[in-house]
């Protein structure tokens, strides 16, 4: 790899969380995680150069929730794999805007595929390839896109698997290879992956029934990596300029939003492989992962102050991040503002009815017995469809019995033209 001699400049500072703080998110993990019945979890802070970690629980099969305990991570897999693509292109063995075909020498891929929009999510590739046991490049030839690349933000595992070959193509290495002796062992994380024996369980939202890690190969570079919440620290700053594995110039780049990216649902905006939370007063950096069984969240004060980490065992790890992020600013941590908009509800038009489509998924939105609505998502059905004025809708959980934000409708109340839903926008069939 070429010398990298531009850094980032020196964070500003803030007050480092020390043992009261550490003491304080002791007492308040094991709450929380009683509240939603999460088997185990993790909190990793780090702020003005000291690491804080606390943990409680079992990571499953009778072993108790440790520092080094590793849980897999889900889609933050995502961000290792585009900081891993970034540093590529610093040292000039990938550009973000030259077609993916001349790339891997397949002329047959749309010349209209770059990095930059598959590190975004605006290829327009549908969320996952219809058959994950077979060839990435099938799969991206065969794809039917859910939009133009370039033209709006739709989340793509696929189009990630597809990052993984440009990785495997320019460093002659597989994607596991690249990513261990690239980027994680020079931060001192030792790799372990969701097939790894000894990795925390996944537990369904009752909080018992364990779940087994389900992953097609394929999709390695979208979700395969198991980590603490230490080491998801330690990939944090990379991107605050610790230990200066990207130049500035680089870094600006990953971290500015691109301006068609609109992760409704997911964040405030996307940059190449980071989700953007907040505004220009207040903004975080960061990703989400769900694996089976398991709900982790990575937070980057985009100032430079404070990184934040959370690993739940447990399908309710999401609503436990969602309580630990209110409480944020009692702990002596920077705020964090959740997304929430107000808006009526409105009957749901007829013309909203029918079948969308992103790729292999389909999603149908139709009327019930009682004279309400509901989302079938290929078999699996969320009752109670509430439409709002804004284009949102929500649904009621059947875990929690609570009402759920989960998408919007693109177009005019009445003739929907698509739908977003977990950022993936569907088309009308």
């Amino acid at each position: 790899m070429h010398s990298r001699k531009e850094r980032f400049a020196v964070p500003r500072p803030r007050p480092v969380p020390g043992a009261g703080d550490a003491g304080r998110l002791a007492a308040v993990l094991p709450r929380l995680a009683a509240r939603h019945r999460v088997r185990g979890a993790q909190v990793a802070v780090w702020s003005g150069g000291e690491t804080v970690m606390v943990q409680t629980g079992s990571a499953g099969g009778g072993r108790p929730m440790r520092a080094d305990s590793r849980v897999p991570i889900g889609s933050i897999t995502k961000v290792a794999t585009a900081t891993l693509a970034m540093m590529l292109v610093s040292d000039g063995d990938l550009e973000l805007d030259q077609p993916v075909g001349e790339i891997l020498g397949d002329p047959s891929l749309s010349a209209e595929l770059t990095l930059r929009r598959l590190l975004s999510h605006t290829s327009g590739l549908p969320s996952d390839p219809a058959d994950a046991g077979g060839s990435c490049r099938k799969e991206v030839r065969a794809a039917e896109f859910v939009c133009e690349p370039g033209a709006a933000f739709s989340y793509s595992n696929l189009g990630y698997a597809l990052v993984g070959l440009l990785i495997e193509e320019v460093t002659g290495m597989g994607w596991r290879e690249a990513v261990e002796s690239i980027l994680l062992r020079p931060l001192e994380i030792e790799p372990v992956y969701v097939d790894s024996p000894g990795v925390a369980t996944g537990h369904a939202r009752d909080g018992e029934r364990p779940l087994e890690q389900v992953l097609p190969p394929m999709l390695d570079p979208a979700g395969a990596l198991a980590l603490s919440a230490r080491d998801l620290v330690a990939l944090g700053r990379v991107h605050l300029g610790k230990p200066g594995l990207l130049d500035v110039v680089t870094a600006s780049d990953l971290h500015r939003p691109v301006p068609v990216a609109e992760p409704f649902g997911l964040a405030d905006g996307w940059g190449l492989g980071l989700a953007c939370f907040g505004d220009e007063e207040f903004r975080w950096l960061g990703h989400d992962g769900t694996a089976d069984g398991t709900s982790c969240h990575l937070r980057i004060d985009q100032a430079g102050a404070c990184v934040l980490a959370l690993t739940a065992n447990g399908a309710g790890g999401t609503d436990l991040w969602h309580d630990l992020a209110a409480e944020l600013p009692d702990l002596g941590l920077p705020p964090y503002r959740l997304q929430g908009a107000e808006s009526c509800p409105i009957p749901l038009p007829n013309g909203d009815f029918g079948t969308y489509r992103n790729g292999a998924l389909g999603y149908t939105i139709r009327p019930t017995a009682d004279g309400g609505a509901c989302l079938d998502v290929d078999g699996d059905v969320f009752p109670e469809l509430t439409r709002y004025a804004d284009g949102s809708f929500t649904v009621r959980d059947p875990a929690t019995g609570r009402a759920t934000p989960c998408g919007r409708f693109r177009g005019d109340p009445g003739a929907a033209t698509a739908v977003e839903i977990g950022g993936r926008l569907a088309r009308r069939c």
